[in-house]
């Protein structure tokens, strides 16, 4: 038995914060299964780095990444500075994720 995702109200058409913080929890679901499937690519940048013998951290890959999400963001009338800082977080993260990632698989090699 399938299920029907619940229908997306527009926010001009909340009548209350119940309605407003319904849609938001629907969002916020979305985004973290978003935040999922970036990830799987993560944990396969971080073995062929590892085949590559490159650094986890490459500081011209996450500035193309940042260019990207604030022009994103300005063709979606988003601030470009709220998503530079959620990336540059999430980015943040990432790193030191890939490089004990890296750092566990060398020592596990020796």
């Amino acid at each position: 038995m399938t299920t029907t995702p619940p229908a997306i109200r527009p926010p001009e058409t909340c009548r209350d914060l119940t309605e407003c913080r319904v849609e938001i929890d629907r969002i916020d679901r979305a985004m973290v299964g978003l935040i999922a499937e970036r990830l799987g690519y993560v944990e396969r940048v971080w073995l062929l780095k590892l085949k590559e013998k490159m650094e986890a951290n490459v500081p011209w890959r996450a500035q193309q990444v940042i260019d990207k999400v604030r022009a994103v963001a300005v063709e979606k009338h988003v601030p470009p500075e709220l998503c530079e800082a959620l990336w540059r977080q999430m980015m943040g993260w990432i790193v030191q994720y890939e490089e004990e990632k890296l750092r566990q698989a060398i020592e596990g090699d020796t």
